[in-house]
């Protein structure tokens, strides 16, 4: 089959795709799934370059979050709801491939109302973004969110997210198109360009004074985020996407009385793994009222144009969720785009 094998720690742009990757095989609680579509992370970039966290021995398949149907020839376990051709979606490391094995504990069933390119980002994105915000922050109807980078992956779920539940939403963003994507596709109230000088003063003023209850942030912007944050505010600390770790002046924490609040949701599996089901609970509620819906980037990447779609994600170009097909979702035949 295709994959993306990473035989040698390097950047993605120097891995080419392998057509001839013997087929996985499932092991103990897991199914094979035929992959449709996978989601393009930031982090693939950095863990194909040994830079991620979670570093899988080598030789390993690229690629997380998918959506496909189960296999027909997927060993089904017994008790586990599951049945072979039906649509899922999920989380495992080899997801740039024709096929994946999958833990049964990453997998879940796709809603009707949910293509396979909106599924393949899903797994990751939004509990990450719903367990900040109503786990950690405690959002609540009427407050201010800021939310950086609001035109990504992580951050329109969490715009949108935002909104489903009634606060006033701040998209900050790097460009006037990625801030209108946020108004657009995620329905943010403001739109903020933070590569503009004092960008802090508008966000005051649009807030009358007092500042945002909470900052979403998976950028790496929490100090400049804290010159405008509110008494008492909550600051989610999401990720680091702009490439710095930041040391944050403990002495703003202190004076505004404010909350550094991180979300790790990959550890969740380990430390809360009873919480798990109640959040995808809450987030599949949403997608079945309406509320709030995968936004996926316009552009279509096949398995073969891999490379191109990391390149794109990297410089910042996309926005919403960037996507790979790999299957047509009607016919079940290789994507040709």
């Amino acid at each position: 089959m295709r994959a993306f094998v990473v035989n040698e720690l390097a950047h993605p742009s120097k891995i080419a795709l392998n057509s001839s990757t013997p087929e996985p095989k499932a092991g103990a609680n897991q199914v094979v799934v035929d992959v449709y579509s996978v989601g393009l992370n930031f982090f693939d970039i950095l863990q194909a370059q040994g830079k991620y966290q979670h570093k899988p021995p080598l030789p390993f398949t690229l690629g997380t979050e998918f959506a496909g149907r189960i296999s027909q020839d997927s060993p089904i376990p017994e008790g586990c709801g599951l049945r072979r051709g039906q649509r899922v979606f999920g989380a495992q490391i080899g997801a740039f491939a024709d096929k994946v094995a999958a833990d049964l504990d990453r997998v879940i069933a796709l809603p009707d109302n949910v293509s396979f390119d909106q599924g393949a980002g899903l797994f990751i994105t939004w509990p990450t973004s719903y367990e900040a915000l109503v786990g950690r922050a405690e959002l609540k109807k009427g407050e201010w969110v800021l939310v950086t980078a609001a035109a990504g992956g992580v951050g329109i779920a969490a715009v949108q997210i935002a909104k489903a539940i009634g606060a006033k939403v701040i998209a900050a963003a790097g460009s006037t198109e990625k801030i209108e994507v946020a108004k657009r596709f995620g329905g943010a109230d403001h739109g903020i360009n933070y590569s503009n000088a004092g960008w802090q003063k508008e966000v005051l003023k649009i807030t009358g004074g007092h500042g945002v209850d909470v900052i979403y942030d998976p950028v790496g912007l929490i100090n400049d985020c804290l010159k405008c944050i509110a008494w008492k505010g909550r600051a989610l600390v999401i990720g680091f996407a702009g490439g710095t770790i930041e040391k944050v002046p403990m002495n703003l924490v202190l004076l505004k009385n404010v909350s550094l609040v991180g979300l790790h949701w990959g550890a969740y599996s380990i430390h809360e793994p009873n919480h798990i089901p109640k959040v995808w609970e809450n987030i599949l509620a949403m997608f079945s009222s309406g509320r709030v819906r995968p936004v996926i980037y316009d552009e279509i990447y096949s398995l073969e144009q891999l490379v191109d779609g990391l390149a794109a994600l990297e410089k910042r170009q996309t926005w919403g969720k960037a996507v790979v097909r790999v299957k047509d979702e009607k016919t079940g035949e290789r994507a040709k785009l």
